[in-house]
Parts: structure tokens; C-alpha cells; sequence
């Protein structure tokens, strides 16, 4: 036998195997094609967005926008204390990827742009934005919802609203440290937390002095956690002569210099990587009176409200994102003989996620509504707002991270692999259950809410009540659910709160999904047909049509009998 030349063996045999049982790469797909979604899109009155929304579906799912999101997180920022000649700076480099994230973001009018709309259902539009646009990646997410967020507090001081809330709710990114009022678009961001309270922001001891011009103040103290410093102001918290207080801090003064913003350093974090989160030190910085003195909490607690629907929103982004990537994974993986797709076991897991991902949803956008027709006066749904979205905050972002680890593990080994995009959403899940308080912060504030708010209770029972008499599961989790209310408890207040985020997810499947999701939710989250992981769906459950609504091709694949796994 003739043998070949080691030389000839390096040119003709140069590949060593076939890459076979592979998916082909995801992107381009469509990130709106969510049925439950667009449903309640419409359902909560804002149908008049839909066309805009599948545009910025199809952007999102880009394979350029998908890049974006990738190469954001892969090139992390930098922070640059000083310049070349030793002047202090305190800037934070990005990679351009960042920018074209933001670009878009904040020209679809996913940043302040909602608080200029007059039309119904303009913040709805805006939550819906974030659900598609969200599947690029969630760092820039951070600076977009609190710029969202400060247009309300802001208000609360109407010679400052007058002059940065056009600038607020504009369409336009124009990154880098100017005066404000020079630029075309600003970005806002937050600094409450510091490193002796964290939630516990009454314990904060950054000092605010008056100046000899009213309303202004300096600030002298260090703050632990405040994400997006290139943000051109910021709302503080600081301890006034009148107690505590929220304060507006610009980057850039009037007169063109930097106000003191000493950037010591930026979070090492576990995921979230692409935004920078810092810690800076203010020594003599001039900061303006937002709201009257003693008054910070109450001024700046509708930014934290509008930031906890952004995180039920961005936790129901993830669950979408990562279901879409497990969908299209075992469409196209085979094993044991059949596609991963048609074997029974990761049918069950598919459909409980997706269970899961379109409660999530349709909350979601449940909670959106009710802070649009808040915002125009109504106020029975500001009263369902106040408890349903501590409610929602505390227990769809409890979900993410089983969800985000289920739907990695439908991509097996493969999901493990950084290259695949799964470990940077699992990585991403658990910051969503910690910021703007922790799942005990949101608990404990449904029972503040309950206690002070009045009709929250009634309100949150009059939505449950639109679904009295269509689930005998449902009906009885609510009888239990008054039980539990009447012994409240801070021992017992997670169960509580989480009782009564399933209820609400149940009663909205039970009014708007098909019979066949509503169905499966309520008997195994409602009902205790269920196990305790994903992927335990009693046997009578209609997989196929729960499949077929949500996944991205809207078909639902045939099963077949076998007894692979």
C-alpha cells in the first residue's frame, strides 16, 4: 500500500471532518414575531404603533444589530480618570457598537420620547419597543429607562422641567460631555444607593449645603452604585438642611466646566458588563432642589416606579430572547434518531417556557397600560398600578434566571459555550430581581402599598374579578389569595406577593390567551399539576398549540410518539 507524502497529506486533507447536526446562525429573524405580544399591544391601546414595532422587530434581529449586542459586551468600557496631561476627566469610553445600540434606542423613542407623546397608549408603544428591541442585549437598556424615569421626577420642580424635559424626551443621541442646554438629546441617570444602606437610601450620608443662590446647592459625599456616569444629569439623593432630598446634578455646568463627578472606579459585575455602573464622589458639586427639602424619597420614588416596569419588561425580554434561541436550536438539532423539536420530553420543557415567557408578556404590558392611563388621569389604574407592579417586579424577575438556565440547557453543551450568546443572557437574569430593590424591597412594598395606598386592594381585586367564573383554579387562588391578604404578615409577605403576581398572570391568559395556554397555566401554577422545573406540564396539556403560538414560525411542529428524551 502506497502511503502519501506528509507534504501532499497537509494540502489534501486540510479539513478533518464535516460539521453536521449544527443549527445554522439565528440572526435574521424577526423579534417581533410574538404573538402575545402584539396582542397585547392592540389589547392595551397602542395598535397604532404595530407597524413601527415589526419594523424595529426586524432591525433587532439583524444579524448587524445582534453583532452590536455582542461586540458591546465583548469590548467593555473604559474608564479614563485623567487626560493625556494629567487633568481630571472622569469620562468612560465605549465601544462604537454601544453608540449604535443607543442610536436606535433612543430615535424609536425607547428613552424620554413617551413623555412628549399625547396620544393613548404612547407608553405602552414604548414598553413594546423595549420588548422587541431588548433582544440586541440589555446594557443600554440601563441609561434609556432612567432617562424614562426622571421626566416625572423632574416635574416635581417645574423651572427645571421647563428646560430639560424637551431636551429628555428628544430622538436624538449626541454622546459626550457638553452643557446641556447646547446639546440636542440628553440622557439621564440615578444615584441613590451608598455603601451603608444600599435600599435603605434614609441612611444615606451625603451632605447637600445651600448656596447663596436659591434652589442651589453643593453636594459632598460618595454614592455605591450609579450606572451610565456619561449621563448628562443625574438625580441624587442627599441629606439637606430639611432632611433628605433629590437633587439634579449636571456632568457639564452652564458655564461650561465639569462639575465635580470624581468617577473612583467602575463595577467589576457579573453580567450587565456592556454598561458602566460606578462610584462616584462628589465634593463641592453644584447640584439644583428638585422637589421641596426633606421630600427625596417621595420625589424620586415615580422614577423608581417607572424603572421596576422596565424591569419586568427587560426580564420578559430575556425569557422571549432565550426561548426564540432554544426554539431555533432544537429545530434544527437531532438526537436519538429524531429532531430535538418532535421528542415528547423537550416538547413539555418548550411549552412550560413558553407558559412562562407569554405570562410574563402579557403582565408586561398589563402593567404598561395602566401607568399610560395613569398618566392621563385615571385613578383606578394608578391604584393598580402602585401594588401591581411591585407585585409584577418581584415576581417575573424571580423567574428569570430558572427560565434563562432551562432555555441554555435546551442547547446542551453547545448553550454552555460563551460564543453562543446563552451565557451572557444567564448572566444577565439575576441583576433584574436586584435593581430598584431586591425581591424583599418589592415585597415588603406591596404591603406598604396595601397599607397606604388608597384602593390598591380593591383595584387589584377588580382586575382579578374581570376573570371570576372562567377557571374554577383561578377563582379558588383568589379566594386564597384575600385569605393570605387578610393575615398579612412581613414573615409571609413573599407569599403572598407571589400568589398574587400568578393570579394576575392567570387571569389575563384566562381573558386573552387560547383556552389551550390558559388552560396549562392555571393547572400547573394555580392548580399543582406541576413539578418542580420546568418541563413538568401534565400529560393533558395541549403542547402543540402552546408551541405553535409561540414560536417564531408560528406553526406548531407535529409531535411524534417516542420514547427518546
Amino acid at each position: 500500500m502506497v502511503s502519501t507524502p506528509a507534504h501532499e497529506r497537509s494540502t489534501t486533507h486540510d479539513v478533518t471532518h464535516d460539521v453536521t447536526n449544527q443549527p445554522p446562525p439565528p440572526a435574521p429573524y424577526d423579534a417581533s414575531a410574538d404573538t402575545a405580544l402584539l396582542e397585547g399591544l392592540r389589547r392595551e391601546g397602542a395598535g397604532w404603533a404595530e407597524e413601527d414595532i415589526r419594523r424595529l422587530g426586524l432591525t433587532a434581529g439583524s444579524a448587524e444589530a445582534q453583532e452590536w449586542g455582542e461586540q458591546a459586551n465583548r469590548h467593555e468600557p473604559e474608564l479614563r480618570t485623567h487626560d493625556r496631561y494629567g487633568n481630571r476627566i472622569d469620562e468612560v469610553e465605549f465601544h462604537p457598537s454601544w453608540h449604535h445600540l443607543m442610536r436606535v434606542a433612543v430615535a424609536e423613542g425607547l428613552a424620554g420620547a413617551p413623555w412628549a407623546d399625547d396620544r393613548p397608549g404612547a407608553h405602552v408603544a414604548r414598553t413594546a419597543g423595549g420588548l422587541v428591541w431588548g433582544h440586541t442585549e440589555a446594557g443600554h437598556g440601563c441609561p434609556t429607562s432612567m432617562t424614562y424615569a426622571a421626566v416625572p421626577a423632574l416635574r416635581r420642580q417645574p423651572e427645571l422641567a421647563k428646560i430639560y424635559e424637551p431636551l429628555l424626551t428628544g430622538r436624538e443621541y449626541e454622546p459626550g460631555l457638553r452643557v446641556p442646554t447646547e446639546k440636542r438629546g440628553l440622557l439621564a441617570g440615578m444615584g441613590m444607593t451608598e455603601k451603608q444602606g444600599g435600599s435603605d437610601v434614609r441612611t444615606n450620608t451625603t451632605a447637600a449645603t445651600p448656596s447663596a443662590e436659591p434652589g442651589v446647592y453643593t453636594l459632598r459625599g460618595h454614592k455605591w452604585f450609579t450606572s451610565a456616569p456619561m449621563c448628562d444629569v443625574f438625580l441624587v439623593l442627599a441629606q439637606a438642611p430639611g432632611g433628605l432630598s433629590c437633587f439634579l446634578v449636571p456632568r457639564v455646568l452652564p458655564d461650561g466646566s465639569r462639575n465635580t463627578f470624581r468617577i473612583q472606579r467602575l463595577k467589576d459585575k457579573l453580567g450587565n458588563r456592556s454598561n458602566a455602573s460606578s462610584e462616584p464622589e462628589f465634593d463641592g458639586t453644584v447640584a439644583w432642589l428638585v422637589g421641596p427639602e426633606g421630600q427625596g424619597v417621595k420625589t424620586i420614588i415615580e422614577m423608581v416606579n417607572c424603572t421596576r416596569l422596565d424591569c419586568v419588561m427587560m426580564s420578559a425580554t430575556l425569557m422571549r430572547k432565550t426561548l426564540v434561541e432554544a426554539g431555533h436550536h432544537v429545530r434544527h438539532r437531532s438526537a436519538f434518531g429524531a429532531r430535538l423539536v418532535d421528542q415528547p420530553l423537550m416538547r413539555n420543557v418548550l411549552a412550560d417556557l413558553a407558559l412562562e415567557s407569554e405570562a410574563a408578556t402579557a403582565l408586561t404590558l398589563r402593567l404598561a397600560g395602566a401607568a399610560d392611563r395613569a398618566v392621563r388621569g385615571d385613578a383606578g389604574e394608578a391604584a393598580f398600578r402602585r401594588i401591581a407592579t411591585a407585585a409584577g417586579k418581584y415576581w417575573v424577575t424571580k423567574r428569570g434566571p430558572a427560565f434563562t438556565a432551562e432555555a441554555l440547557e435546551c442547547l446542551g453543551g453547545n448553550g454552555y459555550v460563551e460564543e453562543s450568546g446563552m451565557p451572557r443572557h444567564y448572566r444577565e437574569a439575576p441583576l433584574l430581581s436586584i435593581w430598584e430593590g431586591s425581591g424583599n424591597v418589592n415585597a415588603l412594598d406591596v404591603l406598604r402599598a396595601l397599607r397606604r395606598a388608597p384602593g390598591a386592594a380593591d383595584a387589584l381585586f377588580g382586575e382579578l374579578a374581570l376573570a371570576r367564573g372562567a377557571d374554577a383554579r383561578l377563582d379558588g387562588a383568589v379566594t386564597r389569595l384575600r385569605t393570605l391578604l387578610s393575615e398579612a404578615t412581613e414573615t409571609g409577605a413573599r407569599r403572598l406577593v407571589e400568589l398574587m403576581a400568578l393570579t394576575l398572570q392567570a387571569s389575563l391568559l384566562v381573558r386573552h390567551a387560547p383556552a389551550a395556554v390558559a388552560d396549562a397555566f392555571c393547572a400547573s401554577r394555580l392548580g399543582g399539576d406541576w413539578g418542580h422545573a420546568f418541563g413538568t406540564l401534565p400529560d393533558a396539556a395541549d403542547l402543540d398549540t402552546i408551541l405553535g403560538r409561540a414560536l417564531p414560525d408560528g406553526a406548531p411542529v407535529p409531535a411524534v410518539t417516542s420514547s427518546a428524551g
